[in-house]
C-alpha cells in the first residue's frame, strides 16, 4: 500500500507540469530523518539488537525530509497498514 500511495500521481497544476516531463523519470534519493546521534565509534561497535540509541529529537517533534542531500520539507510520521509513512507539513524554503 505504501509503494502505490508513494509512487500514485499526484493532481497538480498542468502549468506547472509543463515542460516537465522529461525529467519524470530521474531518479532522486529521499530520506526522511528522524534524528541524528554521535557517539565514539567503541560505543557504536557495542550496539546490539534492543538497544537504545538517543537521538537529538524528541517525540513529536518534526522529521526532516531530503531530497539528494537537501532539505526540502518537514512532516509527521504517519503508519500506512503496516508501513511508516511521512505526512508533510512545511516545505522548506530555501535562502539564495
Amino acid at each position: 500500500m505504501l509503494e502505490e500511495f508513494a509512487s500514485a500521481p499526484r493532481q497538480v497544476d498542468d502549468e506547472l507540469l509543463t515542460g516537465l516531463e522529461a525529467v519524470f523519470d530521474v531518479p532522486v534519493k529521499v530520506q526522511a530523518v528522524l534524528g541524528r546521534s554521535r557517539m565514539p565509534i567503541g560505543d557504536l561497535l557495542r550496539l546490539k539488537a534492543g538497544m537504545v540509541m538517543e537521538l537529538d529529537r524528541r517525540v513529536g517533534e518534526p522529521v526532516d525530509i531530503f531530497v539528494n542531500d537537501r532539505l526540502i520539507a518537514r512532516g509527521e510520521v504517519v503508519m500506512i497498514d503496516d508501513s511508516l509513512g511521512v505526512t508533510l507539513t512545511e516545505i522548506v524554503q530555501q535562502e539564495r
